[in-house]
């Protein structure tokens, strides 16, 4: 017998608004049941496992130890514009001269994540 990945979960202040913010980065809606308020909240993604989000009383203090990585279906410097517009932060950016690499950004509660190349910007750059 194996365990099976049932969802990845964020502790946060608000669920219901970060949750809604995730959302709206991967165009997936939250569970039905959510309400603004709740304690805990979920974004049902197409597969695999959900977003869950868990509010807690402490706030985030260091850096993420696990955090998500995103490939967008635009390129890359579009969705980080997209994401900005959503309430996004721009953290840093790691990428590199011949277009590898990725931008760090943090949600509005300050959990980073990743934005990684477009299959088109990786393909552009093999051609």
């Amino acid at each position: 017998m194996v365990s099976v990945l049932q969802n990845v979960a964020i502790d946060c202040a608000d669920p219901y608004e970060l949750a809604r913010f995730r959302s709206g980065v991967t165009g997936r809606p939250l569970d039905p049941e959510d309400r603004p308020g709740a304690r805990e909240t979920q974004v049902l993604l197409a597969e695999g496992p959900v977003l869950h989000f868990n509010q807690v009383p402490e706030s985030k203090t260091v850096k993420n130890r696990i955090h998500l990585c995103l490939r967008p279906g635009t390129s890359r410097d579009e969705e980080v514009e997209r994401l900005l517009g959503l309430g996004a932060g721009f953290v840093a950016h790691h990428r590199n001269p011949d277009g590898s690499g990725w931008a760090i950004l943090a949600d509005p509660e300050g959990n980073e994540f990743c934005v990684l190349r477009s299959e088109s910007d990786r393909a552009a750059a093999h051609s």
